[in-house]
């Protein structure tokens, strides 16, 4: 895999644990935690379920102040403390990045959590954005004991670590059941 990109990742939900999952990318098998409403085919804002679909992943956010190894061919750029995620569907903004504070509600990108010390934005209702068709939808750093998400896809760190130099924008991720 060196010099190449995997193409293809796929996550499934652990039998039993709807909010746990396993990937499978390339040769590495690796335990993810998932959204708290499970793996759902109906994403809709808030309901805490990781779309069943298959998301390309289109670029990276670094915490500047934090240690992460070479993240590979995948772009990445700092991550700033004045940058958000917007969540709300009639907002103009919404599932884009915005600078905050701003005046509809956001996620905050820069957290005291880790969980965004490396965090990758997947193409799930980028474009086109459906109003109220989930937000937000990255790849990030788990909580300890892989606690669900709120729709992302998460991995510990030192597995994030171990996958970073294996993809790059041509990687898709696909969610099955």
């Amino acid at each position: 895999m060196v010099g190449r990109s995997l193409k293809l990742i796929d996550v499934r939900a652990r039998p039993g644990h709807s909010s746990q999952g396993q990937m499978i990318a390339g040769t590495m098998i690796l335990r993810c935690a998932l959204g708290k409403g499970g793996i759902t085919a109906f994403k809709r804002e808030g309901d805490g379920a990781t779309p069943l679909a298959k998301m390309r992943l289109l670029y990276g956010f670094k915490r500047p102040d934090k240690k992460v190894k070479s993240p590979g061919m995948l772009m990445f750029r700092p991550l700033r403390r004045d940058e958000g995620w917007c969540e709300v569907s009639s907002d103009r903004n919404y599932n884009r990045k915005v600078r905050i504070p701003y005046g509809a509600s956001h996620e905050t990108m820069w957290r005291n959590d880790d969980l965004y010390d490396v965090c990758i934005v997947m193409d799930w209702n980028i474009k086109p954005r459906r109003r109220a068709g989930g937000s937000a939808i990255f790849f990030h750093l788990a909580r300890p004991g892989y606690t669900p998400t709120e729709g992302c896809i998460a991995l510990n760190r030192a597995d994030m670590e171990r996958l970073l130099p294996h993809i790059s924008n041509r990687t898709v991720i696909r969610v099955l059941r």
